[in-house]
């Protein structure tokens, strides 16, 4: 049955190549042998998916958990405008801080926003504005419109960001000789002013003295 086989095989090889059974199996040998050594050398190597997988997962490392910074002033803020990759990249709207340091394509150096970076820019936000004199928290003289934009912003960074401290205000201190001696005379303007010992009365001044008669005055 094999032998049969066999001789079908080497006829059906002869009828549709042209060429003998020895032949045919030497180039399909051939072929193979050549297929090997080309894969062998231009081929990618079974490491290198792997590889690759590798140096990207080094290049996007996972960004750490938010830090809680508490309260802090507009001057430690700027510190964290995106210069010092060590450092959260922090950006506030109405006091209000938010870690943005996974939109640093936006927010980060080089980025459409990173002059909002380190700062509290309210009003430009509000204003759409990219000049430097509006990178301020000052809301004063802004329209309904201005104010509606920034109440929408922060919105979109509420649900959107990790809010991570607030922008502490800064209370003007007043000079404490200045502030005493503004106290006295406020106690001496709305104090009871107590009239002096020594001075008489005023029903005692507005009293006549008797003067004596002559007649009594020549008794006397």
């Amino acid at each position: 049955m094999a032998l049969e086989l066999w001789e079908t095989l080497k006829e059906s090889i002869t009828v549709y190549t042209g060429l003998s059974p020895t032949t045919f199996f030497t180039v399909v040998a051939l072929g193979l042998a050549l297929y090997y050594v080309l894969s062998e050398l231009f081929g990618p190597s079974p490491q290198a998916p792997y590889q690759r997988n590798r140096a990207s997962e080094e290049e996007v490392q996972p960004l750490p958990p938010p830090v809680q910074l508490g309260e802090i002033t507009e001057e430690e803020l700027k510190s964290y405008d995106g210069t010092d990759s060590a450092k959260p990249l922090l950006m506030a709207i109405k006091a209000q801080i938010y870690d943005v340091s996974q939109s640093r394509m936006f927010y980060g150096p080089g980025g459409p926003y990173a002059l909002f970076a380190g700062k509290d820019a309210s009003r430009a936000l509000a204003k759409m504005s990219f000049e430097d004199k509006d990178l301020t928290s000052d809301l004063t003289g802004l329209g309904v419109f201005e104010r509606e934009a920034l109440q929408d912003w922060e919105y979109k960074f509420m649900s959107k960001y990790v809010k991570v401290g607030t922008i502490k205000q800064t209370v003007p201190v007043t000079d404490e000789s200045t502030a005493s001696g503004t106290a006295e005379a406020t106690e001496a303007i709305g104090g009871d002013v107590k009239p002096a010992e020594d001075a008489p009365s005023e029903s005692e001044a507005a009293e006549p003295k008797e003067i004596p008669s002559v007649g009594e005055a020549d008794k006397e």
